[in-house]
């Protein structure tokens, strides 16, 4: 493994992949390029996570350059528009980013000679699943952009996919655990940070929708092994359901045990609210049986405990947390009224706040 191109690094799950990576491959050049929406929002790391990369750079992955695909043997595809509330927000440029960058992205890295690429895809593009745990062959129900954007995705990877070009889709099921950029708009994260915010778990829903669950740190497990992965190993193409059957979990059960992790804290279900579609368990079998030596290490309890003393070190007291800078649409809503990104979430140019010359002239009077 030489030079390896990591796209969306400065997201929630780039840091814990940038480490792994870093220390798994001791001796491979580590690149990133991203957007940098959420470079600031950085929560109690005591370094900064791209300083472990080789080289950061910042840019549109609509507009990747072509040259910084020279000499890159593999590519892991983070780069998107992250969670439904964003994608129903801004539908077309999520289905822009996230699958048609993504497939020119790879028809040019194909092109350029890279080996392998890596695409973190979601379980989330099974929608509403029914009663039966989701098999890598059950059909797909995508009910949201972000869910449509990642089958879209897929459909169009593996016609690219042959000895020379092997790509592994991730289908990772709902990231939760703590990060250098930790974000809130998670199931698991969402229900630590009101207990102990306010001692309060509000369910947006009757708690029955089911969600598999996988760490972030578990991810970038699964991502080490798409890189070393063997053509025996699933093809030339797979598409793989990422995380493990013990982590298949009801919503209320996630408050439950995040309740039992910080006593005192008070459930509230809303029975009232429409019932939530997104609800699918998923069968990890397949992974299971590819990667035993890559399986899910981390478990509930653990990280919501992990989540609750990171949150406790920040001094975190925001009861208010869903409108604040942790989640990620708000992120993006406050970059917009500023005027820094357009409709289309790109970087606007800087607004000039004063005249040129006035700025020159009172430095000319200072040093007179």
């Amino acid at each position: 493994m030489q030079r390896i191109l990591i796209t969306g690094n400065m997201g929630y799950v780039g840091p814990g992949v940038v480490r792994h990576l870093r220390r798994q491959f001791p001796g491979a050049e580590l690149m990133g390029y991203d957007m940098g929406y959420f470079a600031h929002c950085l929560t109690g790391g005591q370094r900064l996570p791209e300083s472990r990369l080789d080289r950061q750079l910042f840019g549109d992955v609509r507009h990747l350059p072509t040259d910084l695909l020279r000499g890159v043997a593999a590519v892991v595809h983070l780069a998107a528009i992250s969670n439904d509330p964003m994608g129903q927000t801004y539908e077309a440029v999520t289905l822009e980013i996230n699958h048609q960058a993504g497939i020119e992205l790879a028809r040019r890295a194909k092109a350029a000679g890279v080996r392998t690429f890596v695409f973190a895809s979601s379980c989330s593009l099974y929608g509403a699943g029914g009663e039966g745990a989701k098999t890598e062959n059950s059909d797909l129900n995508p009910l949201t952009a972000y869910a449509r954007s990642k089958a879209l995705s897929e459909q169009d990877l593996q016609p690219l996919a042959d000895e020379n070009f092997r790509v592994t889709c991730l289908r990772f099921a709902t990231a939760c655990g703590w990060s250098d950029r930790l974000r809130l708009d998670l199931v698991v994260n969402d229900f630590v940070a009101g207990a102990v915010a306010g001692g309060r778990i509000n369910i947006l829903s009757d708690g029955s929708p089911w969600r598999p669950l996988i760490h972030v740190l578990d991810m970038a497990r699964a991502i080490e092994w798409a890189l070393i992965r063997e053509a025996g190993q699933g093809g030339d193409f797979l598409a793989v359901n990422a995380g493990s059957d013990t982590w298949n979990y009801q919503v209320r059960d996630i408050a439950q045990a995040v309740a039992a992790e910080i006593p005192g804290t008070v459930v509230q279900l809303n029975p009232a609210a429409a019932p939530d579609k997104r609800s699918y368990r998923v069968d990890f079998r397949l992974f299971r049986e590819l990667a035993p030596g890559h399986q899910p290490r981390h478990t509930l309890p653990a990280t919501i405990a992990e989540l609750r003393d990171g949150l406790v070190e920040m001094n975190f007291r925001d009861s208010a947390f869903r409108s604040s800078q942790l989640m990620r649409l708000r992120v993006l809503t406050s970059l917009r009224e500023s005027g820094q990104l357009g409709a289309t979430l790109a970087w606007l140019p800087e607004r000039a706040l004063a005249p040129a010359a006035a700025p020159l002239a009172r430095v000319s009077a200072l040093l007179a």
